[in-house]
């Protein structure tokens, strides 16, 4: 209805199903997906654009196609770092000596010279704003015991995490023909940086660091010209032009990005700006119900209860295009009447939206209280209002 009132259509006992119909001007529900992610032309040979709560693909363009991250591959390396300071395998306090290998690193530096201890907290802030080549092997070197094995555990933790088209053959994205990703595997990885260490991801919106009296800014160009930028990772070789793996914010809505093979540090600059200005105009995040609110109320069969509040079982958060808003329809869908005893929690009922131009999803609601059923006599009494009256269906 259009002021948002709920139309319940009520059946027999021995109907199938009973559904929820609301046509609402709102939106509802959690990790829409559209249709085809948008054709967007860009400058960049590589490129996503990605939803980071949902994964949902705004745009993209031969975003599986192999190219070299170069040091956007260090956010695999940060990521392994950062999960054994999580598992509490690995401090911030903890120092690293700074081998020979690290030392003579060639490339983006920390500059730090060679014997020294450097505490983990350091390095991370040498790899994260000022891209230290250096700093990401001696925290490789550190933990694995050398850079190859150190790689070997990038592969296996991007094997988990469904990063199928990646591989790694170093921790700093020297230049190696055998080291390669994809414009979606790093857009995901950055997600999960994100998601995985929301304590650790504020070293990202850093815009300087300053170690034994060298002070570097970060080489992300958003943090000084984009609102609600806060992150990840640039990177460039001759052979992979100007890349970004960038974020940024507004309100409840966070879009990642991942740019590659520019010509030109400004352009990239441009092309990163343009290209989540298109989403964020383009988008919108809704929050309509958080964990454990109630959505509706249900029909309950000879209960003791009449009536049995459904609630969500996470946040529900939906993330569509602005353009097809005024066309959702949701549906709230449950094999019933729902019949008596529902132990609050169990899975009773299915939220089914659909948009214009979205696919059309499922996510399960749960009962939000325990209904006991009803006594004998109370069932024969009920059963008797049903045949007589059409009560309780």
């Amino acid at each position: 209805m259009a002021d948002g009132t709920p139309v319940r259509r009520r059946a027999g006992l021995t109907a199938l199903y009973c559904a929820l119909c609301l046509c609402l001007s709102g939106a509802f529900a959690a990790a829409l997906q559209p249709g085809p992610a948008a054709a967007v032309d860009t400058e960049a040979q590589q490129f996503i654009l990605m939803d980071a709560g949902t994964g949902m693909v705004l745009a993209e363009k031969n975003a599986d196609e192999p190219m070299y991250p170069a040091s956007m591959s260090k956010i695999m390396t940060l990521y392994v770092v950062f999960e054994h300071l999580a598992d509490g395998q690995l401090d911030l306090e903890d120092t690293f000596t700074v081998s020979k290998k690290a030392w003579r690193m060639k490339g983006s530096r920390m500059f730090l010279e060679v014997n020294t201890k450097v505490t983990v907290s350091e390095l991370l802030r040498g790899v994260i704003v000022q891209s230290g080549n250096d700093a990401c092997i001696v925290l490789a070197e550190g933990l694995a015991g050398s850079e190859a094995a150190f790689a070997d555990l990038m592969n296996e933790r991007a094997d988990e995490l469904g990063l199928a088209d990646s591989h790694f053959t170093n921790a700093t994205g020297w230049p190696d023909p055998d080291h390669i990703t994809t414009a979606r595997d790093i857009a995901e990885l950055s997600r999960r940086i994100i998601e995985d260490f929301p304590e650790y991801y504020p070293m990202f919106a850093e815009k300087s660091f300053t170690y034994n009296g060298i002070k570097q800014g970060n080489r992300n160009p958003l943090l000084y010209r984009y609102d609600g930028a806060d992150g990840l990772k640039t990177g460039y070789t001759q052979a992979s032009g100007h890349g970004l793996a960038a974020s940024a914010k507004r309100g409840e809505q966070r879009l990642v990005l991942v740019v590659n093979g520019i010509n030109g540090v400004d352009t990239r600059a441009r092309e990163s700006e343009r290209l989540l200005s298109y989403g964020f105009r383009a988008f919108k995040t809704y929050v309509l119900f958080r964990a454990g609110q109630v959505v509706d109320t249900f029909d309950v069969w000879l209960g003791e209860a009449d009536a049995l509040p459904l609630v969500a079982e996470s946040d529900i958060v939906l993330m569509m295009p602005r353009k097809s808003r005024k066309g959702m329809v949701v549906k709230i869908v449950a094999d019933g009447p729902i019949a008596a005893p529902v132990e609050q929690g169990t899975r009773v009922a299915t939220l089914v939206v659909s948009a214009p131009d979205v696919e059309t999803r499922q996510w399960p609601l749960l009962a939000g209280a325990s209904v006991d059923s009803l006594s004998g006599f109370g069932r024969i009494g009920a059963a008797i209002d049903a045949l007589i009256w059409g009560k309780g269906g």
